[in-house]
């Protein structure tokens, strides 16, 4: 009845956005005021905002996610390369260096995924974010 396609109806069923017309044929199909259409979608908007420590604890999440990948294939890649290493020379194992070298790398994503050790923390990040909105003031 508004004229509009099923997946702009979707788009806007998940709030991800729609032009004036659109809302305006949705008005006019459900016989309401555009203003309150308006309002509505304001208020829906302002539900679905997270707060920054929610995006800050999201965003940690994806941090430990990516770690334990790191580590996962770490270990699938290194036993891989023992497995090899002895097959094929057994009695050198340069293995040993392959896992020095990306185990200190494994370690330092550990150590800042779950924010052990970090010179860039959360602080320092508030910090300079004040420091430069204060000198453009």
């Amino acid at each position: 009845m508004s004229g509009l396609s099923v997946r702009t109806i979707q788009r806007i069923e998940r709030n991800q956005g729609s032009s004036v017309e659109s809302l305006k044929s949705l008005a006019a199909v459900f016989e309401i005021e555009f203003t309150s259409l308006i309002k509505e979608s304001m208020m829906t908007d302002e539900k679905d905002k997270i707060s920054a420590d929610e995006e800050r604890a999201i965003q940690q999440v994806k941090e430990i996610k990516g770690f334990y990948t790191h580590l996962v294939q770490f270990v699938v890649i290194v036993t891989a390369l023992a497995f090899i290493n002895h097959m094929t020379s057994p009695g050198h194992y340069w293995v040993i260096w392959v896992i020095i070298g990306w185990g200190a790398g494994i370690v330092a994503h550990g150590l800042t995924a779950f924010e052990m050790f970090s010179i860039f923390s959360a602080s320092w990040e508030k910090r300079q974010i004040e420091k430069r909105i204060n000198r453009k003031l």
